[in-house]
């Protein structure tokens, strides 16, 4: 089994700072791909940023400039600067992973809350 462990989620004033991580562990082979997703209430989850294998990156039109990705071995990073109020969401990491004794499947973290508010 695969778990992801976020972390870094808070309340932060507009043109703050931000650090997520997305911790994951288990038997894993290899992954493939990391993104990031957020959700505000009564909104559809959506991609904010995602990173391959090869480093290749994209980031939603929205974060563009303001956000970075990257990746550590099995773990990976959102650095969020110049926050704004419309970036308030859970955040969810999302990694596709190959395990031992089975094909690649994605796995999702737990959420972390970030609010951005005067």
């Amino acid at each position: 089994q695969v778990q992801l462990d976020e972390s870094g989620g808070g309340l932060v004033q507009p043109g703050g700072s931000l650090r997520l991580s997305c911790a994951a562990s288990g038997n894993i082979v290899s992954i493939y791909r990391m993104d990031w997703y957020r959700q505000a209430p009564g909104k559809q989850r959506e991609l904010v940023a995602a990173i391959t294998s090869n480093s290749n990156t994209a980031y939603a039109d929205s974060v563009k400039g303001r956000f970075t990705i990257s990746g550590d071995k099995n773990t990976v990073y959102l650095q969020m600067n110049s926050l704004k109020p419309e970036d308030t969401a859970v955040y969810y990491c999302n990694q596709k992973i190959l395990i031992n004794g089975a094909g690649p499947r994605s796995y999702w973290g737990q959420g972390t809350q970030v609010t951005v508010s005067s």
